[in-house]
């Protein structure tokens, strides 16, 4: 079986080259670690309560990582995705040793760069590939640092931090088929491709384009330009739509729960907004080439969206949205949140109601 990436150089790369984080005692690294896990706690309550979502599937507790354990967490993640996938797509099918062993341990260098690139600015995250039904992540010394950045209070900053991920966490748990629609479609993406060892030679070379950005900001690939295919097109339309809704389904909460429980949340939204948009030119030739620029699009996008549906047909309204695969909005629908709701509701259904 061809290997296509060496995890281990990978996770022993991103260990090395991830930076340490801000400067805090022993006694107030504790502090921050309980207080996360604590938030986390209250959040789920908060979620819970406006968006009338409740886990129908056990989750593990939060996990509060510092920046080399969630490279660590992530790689252990795309492990368990990537190495099944490349099973099937090489076949018997071997290169020899000696270009198997130096092209896995490049890509793991490459690999392990990019995570660590990714680690420093990462503040949570729901990881969904190493287990079933996934995992929160919160990256504790990302959040110290950007809320000393940002002037935020500690504990509102890290409740508004904390009610963004958990609401992904109940994305998963309260849809129990979420996570199994999710990897079925990385599947599908994959299966749309035009050849085992066509995919995995692009995938290398869409790895190797993400390592070369972190080190050279005048890069101007892009890595969907490297790794898809005419065929995947529709795969990665259906994706895009579920991460908007997702993203934007956060941000809606978010911002709705936050007014009520968290005292300065207006002003670390618009001292957040402004981090977001700004940045030197290495930050963002990086984030248009990883997708964060897409990523910060779809807050908006999908939050407008979200906005529109629950405007019409209230809160328990919206929630058929996760009834199944078919209510999912489709791409061209997140522009058009009444489209949505006459496709699922009926054109009865897109008038005003409480939420």
């Amino acid at each position: 079986m061809a290997q296509f990436v060496d995890w281990d150089l990978a996770a022993a790369t991103a260990g090395a080259l991830s930076k340490s984080g801000p400067r805090v005692s022993y006694t107030e690294a504790t502090d921050v670690v309980g207080d996360l896990r604590r938030l986390t706690e209250e959040a789920a309550g908060h979620v819970a309560d406006y968006t009338g979502l409740r886990a129908q599937v056990a989750h593990p507790p939060v996990r509060v990582v510092d920046r080399r354990d969630w490279a660590a967490a992530n790689i252990a993640g795309l492990r368990e995705v990537v190495t099944p996938l490349v099973e099937r797509l090489s076949g018997d099918k071997r290169p020899g040793a000696f270009t198997e062993a130096i092209g896995s341990r490049l890509t793991g260098v490459q690999a392990g760069t990019v995570l660590a690139y990714l680690s420093g600015r990462v503040l949570g995250q729901y990881e969904v590939f190493a287990g079933d039904p996934g995992q929160l992540l919160l990256v504790a010394p990302n959040i110290v640092e950007v809320e000393r950045k940002l002037g935020a209070d500690p504990r509102d900053f890290r409740l508004w931090v904390c009610l963004h991920e958990v609401t992904h966490r109940t994305q998963f748990t309260a849809v129990p088929w979420m996570r199994a629609y999710f990897l079925g479609e990385v599947q599908a993406f994959v299966d749309a491709s035009q050849g085992g060892e066509h995919l995995l030679e692009r995938l290398r070379r869409g790895v190797a384009t993400l390592s070369d950005a972190v080190k050279d900001p005048d890069s101007r690939a892009s890595v969907l330009d490297i790794v898809q295919t005419p065929a995947q097109r529709a795969v990665l339309d259906r994706l895009t739509a579920l991460m908007t809704l997702l993203e934007g389904h956060a941000e809606f909460v978010m911002d709705g729960v936050g007014p009520a429980v968290i005292p300065s949340v207006e002003s670390i939204r618009a001292a957040f907004n402004r981090r977001r948009e700004s940045g030197n030119p290495l930050e963002k030739a990086i984030r248009r080439l990883l997708g964060v620029e897409v990523k910060m699009r779809q807050y908006a996008e999908g939050r407008k969206f979200v906005h529109g549906v629950v405007e019409r047909v209230g809160m328990a309204g919206f929630n058929k949205i996760f009834s199944s695969p078919l209510t999912l909005p489709r791409l061209d629908e997140l522009g058009d949140p009444e489209a949505w709701v006459s496709r699922v509701h009926g054109p009865a259904g897109a008038t005003p109601t409480a939420g």
